[in-house]
């Protein structure tokens, strides 16, 4: 089995995946599965994002 090498993403598209489950308040996993990318990584930002912006926390 070989290893994929690691994918880097910018910072705009990381921005833009927090902000696709923060303002249509979606399922970090759903979106996560769209993107092709790792929903605990997707988590991970999307709760450092809600820490450093709490008056934009819905939930």
């Amino acid at each position: 089995m070989a290893i994929s090498p690691r994918r880097k993403f910018s910072a705009q598209f990381k921005a833009e995946a927090v902000q696709m489950v923060m303002q249509n308040d979606r399922p970090i996993a759903q979106v996560a599965k769209e993107l092709e990318i790792n929903d605990g990584t997707r988590g991970n930002r999307v709760i450092l994002y809600r820490e450093k912006n709490p008056e934009l926390h819905r939930r």
